[in-house]
């Protein structure tokens, strides 16, 4: 696994979303409150940045055609997306920086 370091928590925008590219992995990063959450920054149905999306509870809405995505599981929550998107694993460490952790490539 590759850890990659975001930013620190307080820098990332309040419901908003920041894409990151590491490893080859696209990966967009969204902070609510204190929760974080990285899914795979491109839509299954369009390949739009989901990373621009609007946050909507704990899903992100994709800005091109409006599928959602479950921001926690990847899964597809509505047309026209059907298939989901890879999800990534999250930390905050002791100083407050948000980590991504990403497979190495092959």
């Amino acid at each position: 696994m590759i850890d990659v370091e975001v930013a620190p928590l307080e820098e990332l925008p309040d419901r908003g979303g920041v894409r990151v590219e590491a490893a080859g992995h696209r990966i967009a990063v969204f902070r609510i409150g204190d929760d974080v959450y990285a899914i795979g920054d491109r839509c299954s149905h369009a390949e739009a940045s989901l990373a621009e999306g609007e946050i909507l509870d704990a899903t992100v809405e994709c800005p091109r055609h409006g599928a959602e995505f479950d921001l926690r599981t990847g899964a597809a929550r509505t047309l026209p997306a059907t298939r989901p998107v890879p999800v990534y694993r999250v930390e905050v460490d002791d100083r407050g920086v948000v980590h991504v952790f990403v497979e190495e490539p092959s």
